[in-house]
């Protein structure tokens, strides 16, 4: 068996055909959606995702802009950055790219966000909504896997999900989210016992830990659905053909270039599984596409006429 590709790029491209028409439908009523990205200093990683997500917002016909503190930034001065963002009208969405430098305080300055322009949907209050089952603005990497999930007509209801890892930003909503869909969930860490059983009681698996094929094959029920949030870049030979020995053009591909992405299950897992999102291309491209949704949602939940806002898109309605 091999397993179905969950291809997140098509999804992508599904929702973002599904934004435009509703950021079109707001700037007719006089509402433009807009994002405020807050890059500090000059990690290019940081640069690059940020540069992504600006692009996003030309193509769907945001308004974007982006403030760039210097690395000597204090926590004092961006909080007065966040706070002028809070306070204009024409910024719908409000994006502080992390990591942040050592001395801000990188919790003071996520908390200081208005929490209906807090398109991460890392704030307190929004996370809090999310437990209590009401609506508000969700974390986009969970939001863009239970969209490639439902958009697969994967049953969702009922099933058993793992999901490995705990973190804020995915594995706790994550796990919310499925179990607001009737989704009987179990939370994996590194404390968990017998974790290979856990695992393969699972029809819906979530990999989120940041370690590289960690997941094996032998861990996934035959038929089971494996959302892989990983993306890890391995460099070491060892490593690579301990996770390409099956796929000698992977392993090839790795000797010529010196590096490899791969996700948190071992590529193995296509041969076992029901569907498999790859790495990369499967919940990458959804991480920017909820963004542009949460953006678009904040923009009509704050500013658009009641008449408009009933009407709304079924990417941004979730």
């Amino acid at each position: 068996m091999t397993a179905q590709l969950l291809d997140g790029t098509k999804i992508r491209d599904q929702i973002f055909a599904e934004l435009k028409d509703e950021v079109r439908l707001l700037t007719s009523a006089g509402v433009r959606p807009g994002l405020a990205a807050v890059l500090v200093g000059e990690n290019p990683a940081s640069q690059l995702y940020v540069k992504s997500k600006i692009a996003a917002c030309e193509e769907l016909g945001m308004a974007s802009s982006l403030i760039t503190p210097p690395a000597t930034v204090t926590t004092l001065d961006l909080l007065a950055v966040v706070e002028d963002l809070n306070h204009d009208n024409e910024v719908d969405g409000i994006l502080v790219q992390l990591p942040l430098p050592p001395q801000v305080d990188a919790k003071r300055i996520l908390e200081a966000v208005d929490p209906a322009k807090d398109v991460d949907g890392f704030h307190p209050i929004n996370l809090g909504r999310l437990v209590s089952g009401r609506p508000g603005l969700v974390a986009c990497t969970p939001a863009g896997c239970m969209e490639i999930l439902r958009r697969h007509d994967i049953k969702i209801e009922g099933a058993n999900a793992a999901v490995l890892g705990r973190s804020d930003i995915v594995g706790k909503p994550m796990a919310l989210l499925l179990m607001h869909a009737n989704a009987t969930v179990t939370i994996c860490h590194s404390k968990t016992r017998d974790l290979p059983d856990v695992v393969r009681r699972a029809d819906i698996i979530v990999a989120a830990m940041g370690r590289p094929g960690f997941v094996e094959a032998s861990w996934i029920k035959p038929g089971a659905a494996v959302i892989d949030v990983g993306t890890n870049r391995v460099t070491d030979p060892a490593e690579a053909e301990r996770l390409f020995r099956n796929f000698p053009e992977r392993l090839e591909k790795f000797r010529a270039k010196g590096s490899a992405l791969v996700g948190d299950v071992h590529p193995d897992a296509i041969k076992t599984a029901g569907a498999l999102t790859p790495v990369p291309g499967g919940v990458g491209p959804m991480t920017i596409t909820m963004l542009m949704s949460n953006t678009i949602r904040a923009a009509r939940l704050r500013r658009a006429s009641p008449r408009i806002s009933a009407t709304q898109s079924t990417a941004s309605a979730r």
